[in-house]
């Protein structure tokens, strides 16, 4: 029995030498470079979301100069267009009004919009008040001077518009 009890003895003490590292060195070596591959694991995440950020930056710029890729081009028709309206007024022909329509049928398949103005509420981010005059309400809009316009979200040029303010009594 006393031999089985030592080889019991003998086997524990084995498996404990087993557990400790021979030398405190090694130890000290293996916590070193597990820090350090921690280390390269946290810079390798850190430079792979980096990484899916700049995808995603240049994915949402190309999409943004696919969608404002007309917008110098549209902003020099704007005058035409403006001298287009000023000549309908005046010459009463229908074959003027129908350019102008398909014209304005175009420019909004591009996502050119006008800015509606008339009987609104004055807006500063998209109208320019160029005129007060008295009138019945405060603050909305009486008439516009010269016509706004929007490139999907993007304010291609502010409504001119005259604004009105209550008739002091």
């Amino acid at each position: 029995m006393k031999k089985q009890h030592n080889g019991n003895q003998e086997e524990h003490q084995k498996q404990s030498q087993a557990n400790q590292p021979e030398h405190p060195i090694e130890e000290n070596q293996r916590d070193q470079k597990n820090q350090e591959a921690e280390e390269w694991k946290q810079k390798y995440l850190r430079v792979l979301a980096d990484y899916q950020n700049l995808e995603k930056r240049s994915l949402q710029e190309k999409e943004d100069v696919q969608k404002f890729a007309g917008e110098i081009t549209i902003r020099k028709l704007i005058p035409a267009i403006d001298a287009l309206e000023r000549a309908a007024k005046h010459i009463h022909d229908e074959g003027l009004r129908l350019s102008l329509r398909e014209f304005y049928s175009i420019l909004e398949t591009c996502g050119v919009k006008k800015i509606e103005t008339a009987g609104r509420v004055f807006d500063p981010h998209v109208m320019e008040c160029v005129e007060v005059v008295e009138g019945d309400e405060e603050g909305n809009v009486i008439e516009e001077v010269r016509a706004g316009y929007m490139l999907f979200d993007k304010v291609l040029r502010v409504a001119q518009v005259k604004v009105s303010k209550k008739k002091e009594v």
